[in-house]
């Protein structure tokens, strides 16, 4: 019995030996100095933060990090990590097409499945800025034949809220799956079969797709362009994102150059082919590189987009339930609680064999962009890449888990 608590006692130090290195050794300086005026200022406070030494050093643990995570842990994508407004290490590791053994690049597009959302939460911010919508107007107000009550509102879909069902499943034995489906006839087959609700509108969190697909219809009542369209100039255009498009089927040459989809098998890899579900946007169909999803991450912390007032809704914990303590989710983005009280900013997506992490970090203009197009498990490991990005934080992230070499060595 002593034996084991002594071993115990030791691995504890051990690994709070290796936080004491990791901490010491990249030691930022302070964020509390960051003046909160005018985004220019602001965001030039930050880059003069930015050290060429510590981030050499957390480049080298990143990729000695995803080197490993595609050899050993099934990982084929494309990774760019920034801090303080400037790229400290991009790089790109497989295929983007394994029929044609294609090398990925970090030019590639990739599907952001979920990661899209962000895209129509922003469209709507805009539309609010313009006038043109409140947050708690009910969805009816601007979908005259939405079949529920008065209160679903914008801030129910943009917050999934709403109670509505799943499109993708509640409309099944109704879709004409021979042909791509739009948006248009996503909402007027809600209209039609009115399929029963899931739960009292806004008695819970429920993530739902059925939520991004009616706001993005919205955004196409209101601005009078369909939402491939009013991403491209209204979101793509003013961020510089030159590669960035929405997958439409009825131009399958948009993606001749993207990366392709893949469930690995047990003798190989399966390509996931697009089908219906594909024509439907806001909840998907974004595809784009991590060059231009930095430029978007930039756009975003330099009111390109929306006021970073205005921003900062969507970064506020839209939830006070019981089991949304520590994990919530604000307009378009995904938040976890840190152990300083401040919000962690990120979304996830998966959607026919893509499978995606973005962290946006406004607190000190950072990014983590992990864009994949193999379904693998790699997503259980971004713990790591977080704990270089941030090691003062690595105890916080790798709780439970013994540190791996990517952290303790230099």
């Amino acid at each position: 019995m002593k034996i084991l608590q002594i071993t115990k006692f030791v691995s504890a130090t051990t690994f709070l030996f290796f936080l004491g290195i990791i901490s010491c050794s990249h030691q930022q300086k302070s964020l509390s100095d960051i003046p909160t005026g005018p985004v220019d200022v602001r965001n030039d406070s930050l880059n003069n933060l930015f050290d060429p030494k510590v981030a050499a050093r957390k480049a080298a643990k990143l990729d000695t990090f995803f080197k490993k995570l595609h050899r050993t842990g099934g990982f084929n994508g494309v990774v760019l990590v920034s801090q303080f407004g400037k790229i400290i290490y991009k790089g790109a590791f497989g295929f983007a097409n394994f029929s044609h053994r294609d090398s990925l690049s970090v030019d590639t597009p990739f599907q952001l499945a979920s990661v899209s959302k962000q895209f129509t939460a922003v469209a709507i911010m805009q539309l609010k800025e313009k006038g043109l919508l409140n947050y708690d107007d009910p969805v009816w107000k601007h979908i005259p034949n939405f079949p529920y009550d008065s209160s679903i509102t914008i801030r129910s879909l943009l917050t999934h809220s709403s109670g509505i069902p799943n499109y993708i499943y509640a409309l099944d034995r109704v879709f004409n799956k021979k042909n791509p489906i739009t948006n248009q006839e996503v909402v007027d087959l809600f209209a039609r079969y009115r399929p029963g609700i899931n739960y009292l509108p806004n008695s819970r969190f429920n993530y739902n797709n059925s939520n991004y697909v009616l706001l993005a219809y919205i955004v196409e009542k209101l601005s009078g362009m369909n939402f491939r369209q009013y991403a491209r100039k209204n979101l793509f255009e003013p961020a510089g994102m030159t590669h960035s498009f929405i997958y439409d089927p009825m131009h399958p040459e948009q993606v001749a150059g993207a990366a392709v989809g893949y469930s690995p098998r047990r003798r190989g890899y399966w390509q996931v082919p697009f089908d219906h579900l594909d024509g439907a946007v806001g909840d998907k169909g974004v595809y784009s590189t991590v060059e231009d999803l930095y430029k978007w991450d930039m756009a975003l912390n330099s009111e390109k987009l929306v006021k970073l007032s205005t921003l900062d809704d969507a970064f506020q914990p839209a939830h006070s339930f019981r089991n949304l303590i520590t994990k919530n989710y604000g307009f378009g983005w995904r938040l976890q609680l840190m152990d300083d009280g401040s919000w962690l900013t990120f979304h996830t997506g998966w959607w026919h064999g893509f499978k995606n992490y973005y962290l946006h970090n406004h607190r000190d203009n950072s990014a983590i962009i992990v864009l994949g197009n193999v379904a693998s498990h790699y997503l259980g490991r971004i713990k790591v890449a977080q704990s270089i990005l941030y090691p003062e934080k690595a105890w916080y992230f790798m709780s439970g888990e013994s540190l791996p070499n990517e952290l303790d060595s230099e």
